[in-house]
């Protein structure tokens, strides 16, 4: 029976219901781990000496091997790319802002993003990184910078209902690309909680996600990326304003939180009218999160 139910929540998490304590999403921010429960079930079935038990467990395995398997599987090779993107939640307590500005300017992305900026970081962000991305916007407390001219650079308003009116984690520019303008939007959604007796609390992060996916649907440009610690999985439910009008890059497993010890992907980036190829996490900086890298072709 518990081979059955890790099976079936495998395949199809969106039957555990948000109703209570958002347990749905909750889930599905960690898809990808719900497949140790074979090797639990295994022990048991072991221990009973049932074969029954043991063969039931075909079903989660091949069901994970389906969803996952494949992004344990080496790349087939490298494809060409156009422009490399570049994405990083510093974290607003990074004790070594300059030194985490320059592993970022070393890995020679043509746009880098930023959430979790301060003031008093901001001017080390700007001396270094300006180096070799002469043109930057910053909104409040996230940033982009690139080697390409900005332009049309803008706040996008996600701050939920309730929240301080200097909360400001969205914007968007235009670059000015050899390949064309495209829309650069970079977002820092609100963190989720795991409270009692709420649950895992996100609804000021769906709310905010519901923001920046109708900023999306109304962007006249048709090629966009959008760039930022999301605060969740791509298979969470609550990201589906954005998941549902955007192409995820979703290369490998690409656990960006905690960058101690990896165990889920939250930081994220998406396009539309343009191909993610290629995407990977980079060493570990000072803050709380890896940054994440995709090559983006036209």
């Amino acid at each position: 029976m518990g081979a059955v139910v890790v099976a079936v929540l495998l395949v199809f998490p969106g039957v555990v219901p948000n109703a209570v304590g958002n347990l749905g999403s909750l889930l599905e921010t960690f898809l990808p781990w719900a497949g140790l429960a074979v090797p639990v079930l295994m022990v048991v079935a072991l221990l009973r000496r049932s074969v029954p038990a043991l063969v039931s467990l075909v079903g989660p395995v091949v069901a994970w091997g389906v969803l996952f398997g494949g992004r344990l599987l080496p790349a087939e090779g490298e494809a060409a790319y156009d422009l490399t993107v570049l994405q990083h939640n510093v974290d607003d307590a990074n004790p070594d802002p300059e030194g985490t500005a320059r592993a970022l300017a070393a890995a020679g992305a043509d746009l880098v993003a930023l959430e979790e900026l301060t003031p008093e970081a901001l001017p080390v962000y700007r001396a270094v990184l300006g180096a070799g991305h002469p043109h930057h916007a910053v909104v409040g407390s996230v940033g982009l910078w690139s080697r390409h001219p900005l332009v049309d650079s803008r706040p996008v308003h996600i701050r939920p209902a309730g929240v301080d009116a200097d909360w400001n984690r969205g914007m968007r520019s235009t670059a000015r690309t050899p390949y064309g303008d495209v829309a650069v939007y970079v977002a820092h959604l609100p963190s989720v909680r795991l409270r009692l007796p709420e649950g895992y609390d996100t609804a000021r992060r769906d709310e905010s996600a519901a923001a920046l996916g109708a900023a999306l649907a109304a962007e006249t440009l048709d090629r966009v990326i959008l760039l930022g610690d999301l605060n969740g999985a791509l298979d969470d439910r609550g990201l589906a304003p954005l998941t549902s009008r955007m192409t995820p890059a979703e290369e490998g497993f690409g656990f960006s939180w905690p960058a101690s010890f990896p165990v889920a992907r939250i930081d994220h980036v998406l396009t539309r009218t343009a191909t993610p190829v290629t995407t990977w996490t980079l060493p570990a900086t000072p803050s709380d999160h890896l940054p994440v890298a995709a090559g983006i072709a036209f």
